[in-house]
């Protein structure tokens, strides 16, 4: 299940369901730990007697954020209850507190007592085992905590704190959690639980006939009990109100911080915009690591999950981010890799945040004999954006900084992992991490970095090795347009692979071709790159209602129909961009930028009710398939808007 909102601060990240409720809570690092796991911490609703969870059918929901924010806005309606609740969550923008605020809203004419009920449902360090719940009576709160790990709950309605709590086993026997307890509307009160455990809390109001009034819940994370404490206590001196309101102010100054004009681009795909400049925020930590996404459904179908730093996406959402202009906090990603870097000179296939090497499916032998386990076009990628970096904002001490220990370091090992007789780098991994072989993907993002590293030794006055990359880089040129390019098809291949001991064309339509252009082998408008991409365009289409276009042909990933021709694949966000990317660059006219905008609005057709976007659609009824929100998609976003801007306002005269 794809998670509708996601709130954090760069090393606190929280994501919340459809319901408002926490599934996934990560600290210290973001994608690192996730001590909720997926698991509800449910929010329930008791209303003279009668008690429902936020997850009941009979609840209407409307979500978004707050505008330009990283505050949600969520409106829930219960008929029978007789009350409407507007909720709204934010993590500090320095501190590590979550907080909510719910306006409880009486239908009725009388007053009411209303009951919320709080669920902590916690699996500190991604085990159940060994964790405490307690009461804490010096401030009237409940924590959790395990080892080095405290997380502490409070809650205020104004006059009152917290009405009721317990603790109690969940999952464990016949133990379902104290959540049950709270049906009835009473909490048993009991003061401490060891193991297998979760909490409750509930808060007591009397809110006036055609009235409202308004709660405060938040959590604090820290290392021991002192550091929550202090921090549940600045909450209280501060007011939870007030904290919210600058978090949300934080986030509109953070989002709105330079100015653009965006052209003839509708309100929707402006605020999509602002909305993925945000939710990249939240999937970076504060130490360098892009995590590719952190929604951890994820896991029921693979056993692992996305919370992991890959090079390549997090190279090409630094690119995203630094061409939107924030640049800034991308810096740390540029140290994060030099920091990991192998003595040789490649990176890894992924990395946890905390810069340990993730974990991989890439081995280390291939048909009997050793190799690499990499995928090539992820340490070239990493050159080629810092280059976009520097050329857009002249950083010269960063890359100053970084010169010898990850650019000269990268630019060695790529210039000498090459195919002789082929002119190409030496087989390895693709994109999608499925194939081993030579592909145009990485063969034009290796020119691309070597053309990076070549233009900083030049920067740095080291022609020497500045001619010598770039040499390589050229007969990397000459390569793909050699072996990469099949005149009878009149396309780029998808790439090389080995048959019986020699390279043969895989002719497969494939939607990362178009590096081709990105990465700057060849212009746009080339004849070549038209040729591939409106080949792309034409047979990776899918041919339903929803539309978009697919990964390549035949993608087994998620599959939704064996009718191929009609839906080579589902349709993913970043390859229908691509598409748009393209046609962005070749346009001559501002009629020509009509296609690509269409292709925005799409996106924001596809995107979900909260402006989150996943990595899938489904091709016949265009639900999210997969992770949501997928950090790619919304960076991919961001540079295609950012592109169509740059081409809009160069055709317009402006």
């Amino acid at each position: 299940m794809p998670r509708h909102f996601v709130v954090g601060n760069g090393k606190f990240l929280i994501n919340l369901d459809e319901h408002s409720y926490m599934r996934d809570l990560y600290y210290p690092y973001v994608g690192q730990l996730n001590h909720i796991g997926g698991y509800h911490c449910r929010v329930g609703i008791w209303v003279d007697g009668a008690f429902s969870w936020l997850d009941a059918p009979e609840w209407q929901f409307q979500r978004a954020y707050v505008e330009d924010s990283l505050v949600t806005d969520v409106k829930a309606t219960h008929p029978g209850l007789g009350v409407t609740l507007r909720i709204q969550d934010g993590v500090h923008q320095r501190e590590d507190i979550f907080l909510k605020r719910i306006q409880i809203t009486n239908h009725h004419s009388a007053v009411k007592e209303v009951r919320v009920f709080f669920n902590q449902d916690l699996v500190i360090n991604e085990t159940e085992v060994g964790d405490t719940a307690a009461y804490y009576p010096a401030n009237h709160t409940v924590f959790h905590y395990k080892k080095d790990k405290y997380f502490m709950f409070n809650g205020s309605t104004g006059t009152d704190g917290i009405f009721q709590y317990t603790t109690g086993v969940k999952r464990f026997y016949n133990a379902e959690g104290t959540w049950r307890d709270a049906e009835d509307g009473h909490l048993m009160g009991n003061p401490i639980s060891q193991g297998s455990v979760d909490s409750t809390i509930s808060f007591r109001m009397y809110v006036p006939p055609s009235g409202d009034h308004t709660l405060y819940y938040w959590l604090s994370a820290g290392r021991t009990l002192e550091d929550v404490k202090k921090l549940d206590k600045y909450v209280k001196e501060s007011h939870p109100g007030k904290l919210l309101d600058r978090v949300q102010i934080y986030w509109q100054r953070w989002v709105n911080k330079t100015e653009r004009s965006f052209g003839d681009l509708s309100g929707e795909i402006i605020r999509l915009f602002k909305q993925s400049l945000l939710l990249v925020r939240t999937q970076t930590d504060v130490n360098g690591a892009i995590i590719a996404a952190n929604d951890s459904d994820i896991m029921q179908s693979n056993r692992d999950h996305y919370s992991y730093m890959w090079p390549r996406d997090g190279a090409l959402v630094a690119y995203s981010m630094s061409m939107a202009g924030h640049q800034a906090m991308m810096e740390p990603f540029y140290r994060f890799c030099a920091n990991v870097i192998s003595p040789e000179g490649y990176l890894h296939h992924k990395y946890n945040p905390d810069g340990t090497v993730g974990s991989s499916w890439h081995p280390y032998v291939h048909n009997g004999g050793e190799q690499l386990p990499i995928q090539e076009d992820e340490t070239a990628l990493v050159l080629f954006a810092l280059w976009q970096d520097y050329k857009k904002h002249g950083n010269l001490e960063l890359v100053q900084s970084l010169y010898r220990d990850l650019i000269r370091k990268a630019a060695r090992f790529m210039s000498t992992y090459i195919d002789q007789e082929l002119n190409l780098p030496k087989p390895s991994y693709d994109l999608w991490e499925e194939r081993y072989g030579i592909y145009t993907f990485t063969a034009s993002a290796v020119y691309g970095g070597l053309i990076a590293a070549a233009n900083f030794c030049n920067l740095f006055g080291d022609e020497e090795r500045s001619s010598r990359y770039r040499h390589t880089a050229e007969k990397i040129k000459n390569g793909i347009l050699t072996h990469l390019w099949d005149e009878k098809e009149g396309r780029f291949a998808r790439g090389l692979h080995q048959k019986d001991g020699t390279w043969v064309r895989d002719m497969t339509l494939e939607s990362s071709v178009y590096g081709i252009f990105e990465f700057g082998v060849l212009p746009a408008d080339d004849d070549r790159v038209v040729r591939t991409m409106q080949a792309n365009k034409n047979g990776l289409s899918i041919k339903t209602p929803v539309g978009g276009v697919a990964r390549y042909h035949h993608d087994y990933y998620f599959q939704r129909s064996q009718d191929v021709n009609q839906v080579p694949g589902n349709p993913w966000i970043i390859c229908t961009l691509w598409i748009a990317e393209w046609e962005i660059e070749c346009a001559k006219k501002l009629e020509d930028l009509e296609a690509p905008r269409q292709t925005l609005e799409w996106v924001v057709k596809h995107q979900m009710e909260s402006g989150i976007l996943p990595e899938q659609l489904d091709p016949y009824n265009g639900d999210p398939v997969s992770v949501a929100p997928l950090t790619w998609s919304h960076a991919t976003f961001v540079l295609a808007v950012v592109k169509y801007l740059s081409k809009y306002e160069q055709l317009a005269g402006k």
